[in-house]
């Protein structure tokens, strides 16, 4: 039961406290009225949202050589060759070097010598090429709206368009000045 009452209590002082906080702002004295709206001009900003543009294209040729075929047949017919032309050049004990030293030869020739109907083909030398496109677009950002009040004309910026008239909040302050002022002992204005 103790603990009710003190939460009662609490929470009434918490919003008597509020209460006199918003009093002190000056804003209890006001009141919502509508304006009339003598035009409305929408405003556009300007977006930027660029693209990156990618192609291929063909800027030369690249030349590769391009074997025959099997070379095994010529290096055989080489190894040959050079043997017999190794072991009619020698004498003795040298003639089996010879021979050994024209087989190896031989091949090294015979294997080259089928590369000469080698051709060449020409490949075209594709190349990836990109640019940044900017694209530019108008966003609407807001209205400015001009409104009449009381007489005066006024200039506000909206994110919507209010159409024929605009809603005020109107509040009243008092403006401390040198002329005039309440005099608390006779709870009347002294001027």
């Amino acid at each position: 039961m103790k603990a009710r009452i003190l939460n009662t209590t609490l929470i009434a002082a918490l919003l008597a406290a509020s209460g006199v906080a918003h009093a002190g702002r000056g804003d209890a004295d006001g009141f919502t009225t509508q304006a009339r709206v003598l035009s409305s001009t929408p405003v556009y900003d300007t977006v930027n949202e660029p693209s990156r543009e990618c192609w291929t294209e063909t800027v030369g040729y690249d030349r590769t050589a391009v074997r025959s075929g099997n070379n095994t047949g010529g290096s055989i017919i080489g190894a040959i060759a050079g043997g017999l032309l190794g072991a009619t050049v020698g004498k003795g004990d040298g003639r089996v070097a010879a021979a050994a030293v024209g087989a190896a030869t031989g091949a090294v020739v015979g294997d080259r010598w089928n590369d000469r109907d080698a051709g060449y083909v020409s490949r075209p030398r594709q190349v990836e090429r990109c640019q940044v496109r900017d694209n530019y677009r108008q966003v609407l950002s807001g209205y400015d709206v001009r409104y009449r009040f009381e007489g005066r004309e006024y200039t506000t910026r909206l994110p919507y368009d209010p159409g024929k008239f605009v809603t005020l909040n109107v509040n009243f302050n008092v403006v401390d000045g040198p002329r005039g002022g309440w005099n608390s002992s006779r709870n009347d204005w002294n001027d």
